[in-house]
């Protein structure tokens, strides 16, 4: 819908690359996912969410018993779409990536830290969101570690860098962190994102492998997200799952008491320690380009 192919001085090749898209993108027409699949994506992040622990073969055991015929092939294939990985502990490896200049990884630095205060800790993850009657959008979250504070989300149709780097520079507008903490995901691995942690000075800290529980905050917030907001409500556009789940973020930062913070909202601890009022009513919105209502 962004791309004019009457444009009088824009080819379709320069609008591709404003866009950030290969021009092969433009002529592709995605086949679509079938309803039977959607509806096994929704049975699976419910259960996922539940259980983050269940490997590919119980999840399929569980899926079965529940009367649906389907093979580890396939249910292994719909979690990776859904960028879902399995918690449980795994024996040490040598990582290929971590010789790769490219895609560095990072070693875990927050074993034994006592966070006190807020802007010491950052962290960020991706979860997935269904939307009916079919397609889904995944959505990134930035979070200070000390105050439970969301500082910026963004949503997207894929599972590309490029939303998880906008999120990123959208927090640091409000402060910087002396660590920022995610997984070893591709998107927080690209050099895109990363140059921009180094950039701003900020030490960057990455979870073990299989160890969903040492981003476990994150986790948290997308289990409240899931239960408090996307499980009670349908959306049918990428605008509605936008408009809801900001809603729900402003909901989570301003008026929903915590208990591990005493009872007050996580805005007033990151604001009271860090920020002036004005600051934390800013509410960061996906770009232009992802609005649309079915991912490719």
């Amino acid at each position: 819908m962004l791309i004019d192919v009457a444009h009088p001085r824009l080819t379709l090749l320069r609008q591709c690359e404003l866009l950030g898209l290969s021009r092969s993108s433009w002529y592709y027409h995605a086949q679509g996912t079938d309803g039977y699949s959607q509806q096994l994506i929704r049975l699976i992040d419910r259960l996922y969410t539940d259980h983050p622990y269940l490997g590919v073969r119980r999840m399929t055991a569980m899926l079965r018993r529940d009367g649906h015929q389907l093979n580890v092939k396939r249910v292994r294939r719909l979690m990776r779409v859904m960028g879902l990985e399995t918690v449980y502990p795994r024996p040490a490896r040598v990582l290929t990536s971590v010789n790769d200049p490219d895609r560095p990884v990072y070693p875990y630095l927050l074993k034994g830290l006592k966070i006190d205060r807020p802007d010491q800790v950052w962290a960020s993850d991706i979860t997935y969101v269904p939307l009916t009657p079919s397609g889904w959008v995944y959505v990134t979250a930035v979070m200070d570690w000390y105050s439970r504070c969301v500082l910026s989300w963004r949503l997207s149709l894929s599972l590309s860098s490029d939303f998880c780097v906008r999120a990123l520079e959208s927090a640091l507008a409000l402060g910087t962190p002396q660590i920022f903490n995610s997984d070893r995901g591709c998107q927080f691995t690209a050099a895109s994102f990363t140059q921009v942690l180094k950039n701003a000075g900020v030490r960057i800290s990455m979870a073990g492998i299989g160890r969903a529980y040492d981003n476990i905050f994150v986790e948290r917030l997308w289990r409240s997200l899931k239960h408090e907001e996307v499980y009670l409500n349908e959306y049918e556009r990428v605008s509605a799952a936008q408009r809801r789940i900001g809603a729900w973020f402003d909901f989570y930062n301003h008026r929903r008491p915590h208990q591990a913070l005493s009872y007050r909202t996580p805005a007033k601890v990151y604001r009271t320690s860090a920020l002036p009022a004005a600051i934390m009513d800013v509410t960061c919105e996906p770009e232009p380009n992802t609005m649309r209502s079915h991912p490719t």
